[in-house]
């Protein structure tokens, strides 16, 4: 008998660690947003973990279906410029997987080797109706999007290290993006983009000048391009010695070639002016990240076709990158044509929830409320190359579905259903469960907590 109960308590245990498979449903008679547009009394319909139809019709008969009435329907929303899953404790060294300092690998960090599907954070997030993520590496120079550490890197200067590569690196790596679906495997795709610090960040790597920085990253490319043509050469050793490691000249050639975006950190106005002349000048695929003073050059930005991630609520000027930074960034940005992706707090990882408040925020300083669903949905996924996989309420998207109890950018306002690859996830998360147990509804509150 005891085994008996040993081994039906083992089978409870695997089953309930196996990831939920997708169901068939229907959501209906919310206020749908689509990402592009708004139905009135729609009706979302998902199969196989895709949606298959978005429209005001009745639900198939034989579905499993959730009540929205008086409700939202929005996509999930997506968080970029994030640390979710790659970092857990800020303070605490071993738990932060975002920045490599090793000079033999700079361009080649894959962050995607260091996500926690367990993380405590994840949960946190999917509460805040995020369902995807692009994980960025950290840098020096990183802006609001990412969790900064004490690495030591504004004293360090780019030159020849140990082994002859650059020390530090220009680059930080490669970004990942992720799902916050619940369960083991989290990643979607791996190398969606580099990360480079410009600016004041940039100029430190460099020797102190931004000047030094452009001509050190014209003459890295340059030499990525020459070990892609005489790989046989190198081979041999029978090129001449170059700055960077194997590694890191292998992950550039998607760079050069403009096959992967950049992602370029850069918050003052002449500083993206110059990024915007080096993509020009390098036929270069980039990613502004940061523009704190991006609405002083935002139709410059627009006519070189150049998406940009903000944080909507940066105001003050923190140094001398952000002389200019207003509340209006947003709006004048988008108002200029500009694809825009609104970040989260404090790197989007324990606070990456507050995203939509931020959007509500850029609402208030004059973005439209639909440009603003759009920066948090459609325009990620378009950024990062995913447009009309997720990210959008349409036929063939993933079926990432949040449920809202009304205005998903009013914080008041909470889900009342998740829906992941047509997988509907748990309410919960360990920040609630350690409410529920020290301060449980209707008993009498622990003493410590009685006030």
């Amino acid at each position: 008998m005891r085994m008996h109960t040993f081994i039906a308590a083992a089978a409870a245990a695997i089953l309930s660690a196996t990831p939920a498979l997708a169901q068939d449903l229907a959501i209906t008679g919310g206020k749908v947003l689509t990402g592009t547009s708004v139905i009135e009394n729609g009706t979302v319909v998902i199969r196989n973990g895709r949606v298959v139809s978005v429209g005001t019709g009745p639900a198939p008969s034989g579905l499993r279906t959730i009540d929205a009435t008086g409700k939202v329907v929005t996509p999930g929303f997506v968080a970029v410029d994030s640390g979710l899953g790659a970092t857990e404790v800020g303070s605490v060294s071993g738990t932060r997987d975002l920045a490599n300092s090793a000079n033999t690998l700079t361009a080649a960090f894959d962050v995607s080797y260091g996500l926690d599907p367990w993380s405590f954070a994840i949960p946190t997030a999917r509460l805040g109706g995020i369902t995807r993520a692009v994980v960025t590496p950290q840098h020096g120079g990183s802006s609001g999007g990412h969790s900064h550490d004490d690495s030591g890197i504004d004293d360090m200067r780019a030159g020849a290290g140990h082994g002859g590569f650059q020390s530090p690196g220009l680059f930080a790596g490669q970004a990942a993006v992720i799902n916050l679906k619940d369960g083991s495997n989290i990643l979607v795709k791996s190398k969606v983009a580099m990360t480079a610090p410009f600016g004041e960040a940039g100029a430190r790597i460099a020797g102190g000048a931004r000047g030094a920085q452009f001509v050190l990253f014209k003459e890295t490319l340059n030499e990525v391009r020459l070990y892609a043509r005489n790989k046989a050469a190198y081979e041999r050793s029978g090129l001449r010695d170059l700055s960077l490691s194997r590694a890191d000249l292998e992950a550039l050639i998607p760079v050069v070639e403009g096959r992967m975006p950049l992602i370029v950190t850069a918050n003052r106005a002449a500083d993206i002016q110059q990024v915007l002349r080096l993509a020009r000048e390098e036929n270069l695929k980039i990613i502004i990240d940061g523009a704190a003073e991006g609405w002083l050059v935002a139709n410059e930005i627009a006519a070189a076709n150049v998406p940009v991630l903000i944080h909507p609520t940066t105001n003050l000027p923190a140094n001398f990158e952000m002389r200019a930074a207003r509340m209006q960034n947003a709006a004048a940005l988008h108002a200029a044509g500009v694809v825009i992706a609104l970040k989260g707090n404090e790197g989007s990882i324990h606070r990456a929830r507050e995203m939509r408040y931020n959007a509500g925020n850029a609402v208030s300083h004059g973005l439209p409320f639909d440009a603003a669903i759009a920066a948090i949905t459609v325009n990620p996924a378009k950024i990062f190359g995913f447009d009309g996989q997720f990210g959008e309420l349409k036929s063939g998207a993933a079926g990432d579905v949040v449920v809202w109890s009304g205005d998903p950018l009013e914080p008041l306002s909470q889900p009342q259903a998740v829906v992941i690859d047509g997988v509907e996830q748990p309410l919960q998360a360990r920040n609630l469960m350690l409410r529920d147990r020290y301060m449980p509804n209707n008993t009498a509150r622990p003493y410590g907590y009685d006030f």
